[in-house]
């Protein structure tokens, strides 16, 4: 029994056939058949039963697809072990990027992988603050940018950058303000995301020391949506620059304006937010630089005003 007969053996159960399973391996499907048979030789055990749809395990098949599956997991981590001894990023990475960054950031961090990091697996996930700080806590993420994220003793936090919110809306009904006053903000209908989504925590906590009534007039969980309302006239948003810039076509951004919020200034900090528990591998380390350079990269691209 070798690896390549197990790793036949479970592609070949998980693809239902040898002959899917042969498109998907880039092998001759004779080639298949005879690792397999291997397979049932030596261990003297029927492992597959053929069928006019393909193949499906027997008892003894399903019991080795188990073994197949924790063993070639094993070569996995084996490998990656071994890569990280080397300094080198191997593995995969799970990654969540908030609405308002992850337009403008998926392309660039692909292309960064498959330019700097061919061996390693990139998964993107797109999610408000809340949500992500929440994932990278249960593991569902490894990696992730944030907005003002709360400590946690799970949790470790880098701050990448401040914006200040701003009120956005057509350029033709906000010509010619520089700057808007908070109190004013009640006499706009606003467009804003769910109660406890990072943007909206901020605005609401000001509006309450001042005692300012916010104008929610609809509720979407959607940066992207919230940007297609507030150019059709429903109403206005309280988001960053970069959640406008990088949630429109460049052909559609001279419609909206993005005006900032004076006295006071309302600031969100970006943050890269990582486990506190979890050993730092290369693929992390670079992971990290990479979106910390490209965070800052969109930032100074954005236009002004």
């Amino acid at each position: 029994m070798n690896l390549q007969q197990i790793d036949t053996f479970v592609q070949v159960v998980e693809a239902g056939s040898f002959s899917k399973a042969a498109v998907l391996l880039d092998t001759a499907q004779p080639a298949l058949s005879r690792q397999v048979r291997a397979l049932e030789t030596e261990l003297r055990e029927t492992l597959l039963i053929r069928t006019g749809r393909g193949v499906v395990p027997t008892d003894a098949g399903r019991r080795l697809l188990e073994h197949g599956h924790a063993i070639m997991q094993r070569v996995a981590l084996a490998k990656e072990d071994l890569g990280a001894q080397r300094d080198e990023p191997v593995g995969s990475i799970t990654v969540g990027l908030p609405p308002s960054m992850a337009w403008r950031l998926t392309r660039p961090l692909i292309d960064g992988f498959r330019n700097d990091m061919p061996r390693a697996r990139l998964v993107l996930v797109e999610g408000f603050s809340v949500n992500i700080a929440e994932w990278l806590v249960s593991g569902r993420v490894d990696l992730a940018l944030v907005y003002t994220p709360a400590p946690h003793p799970q949790i470790e936090i880098t701050p990448v950058l401040q914006e200040n919110l701003c009120l956005i809306g057509p350029a033709e009904r906000l010509a010619g303000r520089s700057a808007l006053p908070f109190a004013r903000l009640a006499d706009y209908p606003l467009v804003m995301p769910q109660r406890g989504q990072i943007f909206r925590k901020l605005m609401e906590a000001q509006a309450a020391l001042i005692q300012v009534k916010l104008n929610v007039a609809w509720e979407v969980s959607s940066v992207p949506a919230i940007l297609d309302l507030v150019q059709e006239g429903y109403g206005y948003a309280a988001l960053t620059s970069s959640a406008l810039h990088g949630n429109i076509r460049e052909s559609a951004r001279e419609s909206l304006v993005a005006v900032p919020i004076k006295e006071p200034d309302i600031v969100s900090t970006l943050c890269l937010v990582q486990s506190a528990t979890k050993k730092t591998t290369p693929l992390i380390r670079r992971t990290v630089d990479l979106l910390h350079r490209l965070s800052l990269q969109a930032y100074a691209a954005q236009p002004s005003g």
